[in-house]
């Protein structure tokens, strides 16, 4: 008893320090005596466990369990219960055992696994895993409680004691005693204590502790224990990971999970790296539906990947500071390595999460969308968009697609942010590159020209930053695009191959076979797309490097064998080959280190000059060949460095070859007969009448004729072997011989500067006068002579424009007056040659064919039923005026005899259409734009005195220029949409003529025109002070007695002109990218400095203000509608370039007012007319609607007082509040107001809304429309205004008006009938009239049988029929379905008759039924209004 006593009172104070210090004083030779007697003497604890069938072991055994662990818990239960000193034996069981494990094997053992007592009986009632003694216990709920305290107090012993032998952790073990139990007992003092614990124990303890809290507790504690949760994460970070994982598996209320996430994205800054993953799996999967969209942006907006990841230079330069110690490097790589691993980790949960959650897809998606400003865009949005578009839904690649072209085309996603995505992620990235490639080809393909260089961006980037098997790729997807046949595609695809390969030549050598392969599919590209091709192939063939040497015997049997063909079109692609692979081969080595020299070696000269003579010898046969040949090899020497020896083996001999084909010495006679007597004109060295020399053009081109005459009688080959210089090559071999000189003399052209002044071996112009008389060959022969003569001139302005004597200068301002009489003269020689084919002067398009354009002309003229008045029209593919402007002129002058008539239509060619047979001007040309007034001085011989002469610029040399600078404009600078090629390709060339504009980039035309503004500007003036003075003579008439017609008419184009021509500059989609700003400002800057002085400090906006009001200035000149109106467009550009063109609205609107309220005369007195005044006219009205303040009231004002007046006028008449509108101009403003109307129901706010402003929105807009629509019911004006086409626009923008207001007005009116009941019934009072109109001209498109009207009917009967039922929906909504009312409703025609033949059908006809049934609801409003009201009176009792 003595014992018990004291082992009870020693256990009362077990768990404090006491016990172990009572342990540690007792003398070492007692023990053994003091473990045999407590072993031999059974605690209540040992006698129970023993009895309930659990043999305690000792000596590292485990305790062995002889029966089912269900059955030793009730039996020790039942032994608890049944005990006389129940209930205080528990306290003395749990004594016991605290006694029992003090002993630390002991405890061990009791946390481990029991196992099944072997028995010679049946084994099977003992399964073969049995849980732990102390777990066992712990499922007995009268003891839990303190069992549990017990082993939470234990704990704190083993805190620090980490892995003990055999690698258990003890703490680890109690923790997981606690965990899955059946029942937990008093579940809130465990929670209590567990975070006490948590509060005192090591960061491993504890983060054991809370990743097992959610299989600790019960569900009833989970809110509570996750708020300390969350408190706890607030301070101390270190446990990021566990309190996630822990609150992930927690079943939360939504305001508490709520309130945890925002705690938890408080806290993102500050969160490890490595613990990112888990913190964004966390937030993500803790998303509702609802929420999305919060959270998502919230996410978006505190990550930071930026912070992740060291800038490659710090990288390098942490490296470079380790690397004294190689572990230092090692762990700097592993660094750099980890932050992009965790990047990943970041990236796949967010991947997982847009993967199957529809709702965080469409989250990330709208909040990348919502971002408006650059600035605020980070590599995150780009990353996640390769995310969402690498995962299986279409829904999110179509949505990731679509918002990634949105940002580029709006310019808030830059390459600034994709150089910097691939630069510092590329190891990430390199997961998504399917997706960046499919991405970026769908980029390329865009029809948008603003999004192609951002796809071309990521094809570059991606080759520069992955391995060889996504470069391969790269280069794979490239050639696809190139053999893809479609223009815009082709160009950035060859662009990007080209500058791969000046980037990463080794590279790009691995994949060349690839390239190569392009040279299958050439039939479909550009001359311009061919010289790209053969320039990279070449460069990687034959470049300083040879990296692809593999290729050269490729590229040279490619080459042969097209220089072969007899095909011209394969033959031009053999020239161009092989001049491009003489650039590559004969280009200027730079100077090197001295293994390699720096010129050229004799073997690879000896290769050059043999495929030059190859190239020559193949093109002799040939004069468009050869002259191709001339202008490759010009462009070459160009646009190359060249090698010296190159280029001095061409030079030398380009200049005595080309006096020996084309220079003659000018005697008093010219020897030969020709079809016109021959003599020199246009000489302008005066002093050397004598001894001086010409071009010999009439005597060749005379053989050229003759010759080939000869050919087609004969077939002998003679004729070709002898040497044969055509007048074709005559302006190439010239342009070829200027370069050479240019680049042996560095741009001294005096060794060739008397072919500037010298004159031409011509005929007579005179005979100009006397076509009608002349045969077909001699007129033809005219013409031709024609063409070349002005096409030398076009050459020699081109080598001689950048001169600086102003001797020069004055000759090349002769020259440019020479070139505009000489076309006068020629479109008198093409009027009296119908059928004629100019000779070619750009050889590398497929005019060079020569069938292309001459066949269809010579049918032409066979159709044309022998007409010369046709011939102009069909001669001129592009001019679409010519046949509208014959039409026109076949209504005015019917009267007149048919000479006059033919005469007069015979003038009216116009040489556009024959533009790509005149030889190309070069940009450098309209630096002639910026001489003013030039003057020389000429020494008299006998007097030697100064005679001044003064040559200006004259009206006739400006438009020319000024029309050349528009077409370049509108070519290189107005992007056009990258259009799929037809299946039957067309044969039209557009880019024939711009072979030299093509090699220059946007950026440098741009630039260019820029420069030129301050001349634009001051040439703009002097039109406008032309015009001012003009009209101040005149007293405000346009068309005065002291008017010139034709300088008017001259001095209006140059005025039209050279405000398109700065129009189309500003208009420069490049101005929108930031790089370019500077050069926006530079030139806006050029416009408001002729205003008022002012610096570079002026802000953007300033400027734009100030280049408004310098050209609002320019308004009370226009001599034109047409200059009118490009006025109104370039103020319009002008206004959009600011931050807010809203300010300029109302200015541009009333200026687009006041010239529509204006008359327009021509200088000869007659109103303005025709096609082209009606399309100014509309695009003028369009800009108008555009810029007012309320579209509606603006239509109601034209169509109640200027259709009215225009009615009540005499025929010939105009309104007169608007002298614009007449009855030939009437259908242009029906049109426009009608499309008004329409895009005015279009903006109908949708959804319920009760605002009575609403429903006057559309009781303003139906007035007009009715209006507008019924103009054709009046007897009167059916005759003037019931034509086809007014009818046609009325019955389609009727119907799609109707459209818009079933789908967005109807539902309106649904929720404002009750409230405003009056203004609906008026308003649809008034729409039925508009209705039963349109019904009216559907009867009469039946009775006309007019298919181009009856198209329109069924349309819009269904959406008549439609409306009727819509209708009565709203008034079923209303409760008034007593008020509608359908009935027959009689066909009529447009004056309101009756259509008789409907009576002998009756109500068979189905579709006349329907028509009846359509207006029937509305047939009696007076009906429906008392209707109305009654049902309304009704219903507010």
């Amino acid at each position: 008893m003595m014992r018990k006593k004291r082992r009870s009172s020693v256990e009362k104070v077990a768990g404090t320090t006491a016990a172990p210090k009572a342990k540690k004083s007792r003398n070492s030779s007692r023990q053994p005596k003091e473990a045999a007697s407590e072993e031999t003497s059974e605690t209540v604890f040992v006698t129970f466990v023993k009895k309930a069938g659990v043999s305690l072991k000792h000596n590292g055994a485990s305790h062995e369990i002889a029966v089912d662990q269900v059955v030793f818990q009730k039996r020790i239960q039942q032994q608890l219960q049944k005990s006389p000193r129940y209930p205080d034996i528990l306290k003395e069981f749990v004594t016991d055992l605290e006694a029992y494990v003090e002993n630390p094997d002991r405890f061990r053992n009791c946390l481990l696994p029991c196992v099944p007592q072997p028995s010679e009986g049946d084994v099977r009632s003992v399964s073969s895993f049995q849980e732990s003694l102390i777990r066992m216990l712990l499922g007995i709920e009268m003891l839990q409680t303190l069992i549990i305290s017990t082993l939470l107090e234990k704990l704190p012993e083993f805190m620090f004691d980490g892995i003990v032998d055999g690698g258990l952790n003890i703490p680890r073990m109690i923790i997981n005693q606690l965990k899955w139990l059946d029942r937990v007992v008093d579940t809130k003092e465990l929670a209590a204590k567990l975070m006490e614990l948590v509060s005192v124990a090591p960061v491993e303890v504890q983060r054991d502790i809370i990743t097992s809290l959610p299989e600790i507790l019960e569900d009833s504690q989970h809110n509570d224990i996750a708020r300390e949760l969350n408190a706890l994460l607030q301070e101390n970070t270190q446990l990021t990971v566990p309190i996630l994982d822990a609150l992930s598996s927690l079943n939360l209320s939504s305001s508490l999970l709520t309130e945890v996430r925002e705690a938890v994205m408080a806290t993102l800054a500050a969160v490890q790296l490595e613990d990112l993953p888990v913190v964004v799996k966390f937030i993500l999967h803790s998303v509702s539906a609802s929420n999305a969209h919060e959270v998502v942006s919230n996410l978006r907006q505190k990550l930071e990947l930026e912070q992740c990841v060291l800038p490659p230079v710090l990288q390098a330069s942490q490296i470079r500071m380790k690397s004294k110690s190689s572990a230092g490097s090692a762990s700097t790589a592993t660094a750099s390595g980890s932050s992009q691993d965790s990047v990943t980790l970041v990236l796949d949960c967010i991947k997982s999460a847009v993967r199957f959650q529809k709702t965080i897809s469409e989250a990330w998606l709208k909040a990348i969308e919502s971002v408006d400003d650059v600035e605020d865009h980070k590599v995150l949005d780009l990353l996640v968009l390769f995310i969402l578009h690498c995962t299986n839904a279409n829904q999110s690649r179509r949505g990731a697609e679509r918002v990634l072209k949105l940002k580029v085309r709006t310019g808030l996603m830059r390459e600034a942010l994709l150089q910097k995505t691939f630069r510092d992620y590329s190891q990430v990235m390199r997961g998504y590159f399917p997706s960046i490639l499919a991405l970026a080809q769908s980029l390329v393909r865009s029809p948008d020209p603003c999004v192609v260089p951002f796809g071309g961006q990521m094809y570059s980037h991606s080759f520069t930053a992955f391995d060889s098997y996504c470069q391969q790729e790269v280069v794979g997807s490239l050639v696809t695009h190139v053999c893809s046949g479609v223009s815009g595609e082709v160009d950035v695809a060859l662009e990007l191959l080209c500058s791969l390969v000046v980037e990463k030549p080794s590279e790009m050598a691995l994949y060349a076979v690839f390239v190569k392969g392009i040279l299958d599919y050439m039939d479909n590209l550009t001359a311009q797309q061919i010289r790209r091709l053969f320039h990279l192939l070449s460069r990687l063939a034959f470049g300083q490097q040879q990296q692809g040497s593999h290729i050269q015997d490729d590229m040279h049997i490619v080459i042969r064998k097209q220089l072969s063909s007899t095909v011209p079109k394969y033959k031009r692609i053999g020239i161009i080959g092989a001049v491009m692979i003489v650039g590559s081969m004969g280009a200027l080595r730079p100077k090197g280190k001295e293994s390699q020299s720096s010129s050229l070696s004799q073997e690879t000269l000896r290769q050059v000059t043999a495929l030059l003579e190859l190239v020559k010898s193949s093109s002799e046969s040939s004069p468009e060949a050869a002259a191709l040949y001339y202008d490759e090899l010009a462009n070459l020497i160009w646009s190359s460095a060249l090698d010296p020896q190159v280029e001095e083996m061409i030079g030398m001999s380009v200049l005595d070859d080309f006096q020996d084909d084309f220079v003659v010495d000018l005697g008093p006679d010219i020897a030969g007969s020709f079809i016109f007597p021959a003599c020199a004109l246009y000489n302008l060295e005066e002093d050397e009448s004598q001894g001086g020399i010409a071009i010999n053009l009439l005597p060749l081109l005379a053989k050229e004729t003759q010759h080939k005459g000869e050919q087609q009688r004969s077939q002998i080959g003679k004729q070709k072997q002898e040497k044969r210089v055509s007048p074709l090559c005559l302006s190439p071999f010239f342009r070829l011989l200027r370069l050479c000189e240019e680049k042996r003399h560095q741009g001294d052209l005096e060794e060739i500067d008397a072919l500037v002044g010298c004159p031409l071996i011509l005929t007579n112009m005179d005979v100009v006068d006397k076509v009608d008389s002349l045969s077909k060959a001699e007129r033809e022969f005219l013409c031709s002579l024609l063409f070349h003569t002005i096409n030398w001139f076009r050459e020699v302005v081109n080598a001689f424009c950048t001169q600086k004597e102003t001797e020069m200068k004055m000759k090349v301002m002769t020259r440019l007056q020479n070139i505009t009489v000489l076309q006068a003269l020629l479109e008198r020689a093409l009027a009296g040659t119908p059928g004629y084919m100019p000779p070619v002067s750009n050889f590398d398009g497929e005019t060079t064919d020569g069938i292309s354009f001459g066949v269809p002309v010579n049918k032409a003229k066979k159709d044309g039923t022998g007409k010369k008045r046709k011939a102009p029209g069909k001669n001129a593919p592009e001019g679409a005026s010519q046949p509208e402007e014959a039409t026109e002129a076949d209504e005015t002058q019917q009267e007149q005899p048919e000479k006059e008539k033919e005469k007069e239509n015979r003038l009216s060619v116009r040489l556009t259409a024959y533009r790509p047979f005149f030889r190309e001007l070069d940009m450098e040309v309209l630096s002639v734009l910026q001489c003013g007034l030039l003057s020389r001085s000429l020494l008299d011989s006998e007097l030697h005195t100064k005679v001044q002469e003064e040559v200006v610029l004259g009206p006739t040399e400006l438009v020319f220029l000024l029309e050349d600078m528009q077409h370049k404009l509108e070519f290189s600078l107005t992007a056009a949409p990258a259009k799929r090629a037809p299946f039957l390709k067309m044969r039209a060339d557009k880019t024939v003529g711009f072979s030299h504009l093509q090699q220059r980039s946007t950026k440098d035309i741009a630039s260019y025109c820029v420069q030129l503004l301050p001349a634009l500007c001051s040439h703009l003036e002097n039109c406008h002070n032309h015009f001012q003075t003009l009209l101040s003579e005149n007293n405000g008439v346009v068309d005065g007695p002291s008017t010139d017609v034709e300088e008017h008419q001259v001095m209006s184009s140059g005025y039209q002109l050279l405000l398109q021509v700065i129009n189309t500059t500003l208009n420069w989609s490049g101005f929108s990218q930031p790089g370019q700003r500077s050069l926006l400002k530079k030139a806006l800057g050029v416009l408001a400095g002729r205003l008022k002085e002012g610096g570079p400090e002026l802000t953007l906006e300033q400027l734009v203000k100030h280049s408004f009001e310098y050209l609002l200035n320019f308004r009370s000149t226009m001599p034109s509608l047409s200059t009118a109106l490009c006025l109104s467009q370039l103020l319009s550009t002008v206004s959009e370039k600011g931050g807010n063109p809203g300010a300029y609205r109302e200015q541009t609107a009333s200026l687009a007012r006041r010239f529509l309220n204006q008359s327009w005369v021509t200088a000869s007195g007659e109103k303005e007319r025709g096609s082209k005044f009606n399309e100014a006219l509309h695009t003028l009205l369009s800009i108008y609607l555009e810029h007012v303040d309320d579209v509606l009231k603006a239509v109601e004002e034209i169509a109640g007082e200027g259709i009215t007046e225009l009615i009540n006028a005499s025929k010939d008449e105009s309104s007169a509040s608007w002298p614009t509108l007449n009855r030939q101009t009437f259908l242009v403003f029906y049109k426009v107001l009608m499309a008004e109307l329409e895009k005015a129901a279009r903006r109908i706010p949708a959804g319920k809304t009760s605002d009575s402003s609403e429903v006057r929105l559309l009781g303003a807009a139906l007035p007009a429309l009715l209006f507008v629509t019924s103009i054709s019911r009046s007897c009167d004006l059916v005759k003037v205004f019931d034509s086809r086409p007014v009818l046609n626009v009325s019955l389609k923008y009727g119907r799609l008006f109707l459209e818009s207001f079933l789908k967005l007005g109807m539902p309106l009116l649904d929720y404002s009938f009750k409230r405003h009941k009056e203004d609906v019934q008026s308003l649809l009072k008034t729409f039925q009239l508009s209705t039963r109109q349109l019904h009216h001209m559907c009867g009469h498109s039946k009775i006309h049988q007019d298919t181009s009207l009856t198209n329109h009917v069924p349309a819009v009967k269904k959406s008549l029929e439609l409306f009727v039922y819509r209708v009565k929906a709203m008034l079923t909504l209303n409760n008034c379905q007593e008020a509608f009312w359908m009935g027959n409703l009689k066909n009529r025609n447009l004056k309101g008759e009756e259509i008789l033949s409907q009576r002998s059908q009756g109500s068979d006809d189905d579709d006349d039924d329907d028509e009846e049934e359509e207006e029937g609801n509305q047939e009696l409003p007076p009906a429906q209004e008392q209707s109305d009201d009654e049902v309304q009176d009704g219903d507010s009792d």
